[in-house]
């Protein structure tokens, strides 16, 4: 995902931020990089560059990091993020069919984001309502029996919803 000038100018400023009262020792990185995504929504290339910079480190080793926790975002979150349950249950009960369906409607791969930042799409390990699986969050609403059919309904009804609002689609 391509970046515009002002969310890198943001990313560094942000991050000079968070690394301004810390030490350089090599231990604070992880919680630095935990302090990034939770003001940024997910780590930049530009947060990573400045957060090597200040301990002193090459900026492929912050990369490493980030790529090795699965905690860690590499994109922006979109402004709904649609999480698929693929614990034990769901993914029995068909939750990589569920997970198929939403990246075929929103064109994109479980951890990216829709070019227009309006979806984002994870996978996660469990929800904790194994008796409605297979089942999705959509921002904060748990919706349980998911089928395809409704992953189509849900992105329609959204779109419908954005054209009575007028937003551009």
């Amino acid at each position: 995902m391509i970046l515009t000038e002002e969310e890198i100018r943001e990313a560094a400023e942000k991050t000079r931020e968070i690394t301004a009262g810390c030490d350089t020792a090599r231990g604070s990185l992880i919680p630095v990089l935990q302090k990034i995504q939770d003001r940024l929504g997910y780590v930049p290339a530009p947060a990573m560059e400045e957060a090597a910079r200040h301990f002193g480190i090459p900026a492929v080793d912050v990369y490493g990091i980030v790529t090795f926790y699965n905690q860690f975002r590499l994109t922006p979150p979109g402004r709904h993020r649609v999480k698929v349950c693929m614990g034990t249950a769901c993914h029995m009960k068909g939750g990589n069919i569920i997970m198929e369906s939403w990246e075929r409607v929103l064109k994109i791969k479980v951890g990216e984001t829709t070019p227009d930042r309006e979806f984002s799409l994870e996978r996660v390990a469990c929800v904790g309502c194994c008796t409605m699986a297979p089942v999705l969050v959509k921002d904060e609403t748990v919706i349980g029996k998911m089928t395809p059919t409704k992953v189509d309904g849900m992105l329609f009804s959204h779109q419908l919803a954005n054209k009575k609002e007028g937003v551009p689609q």
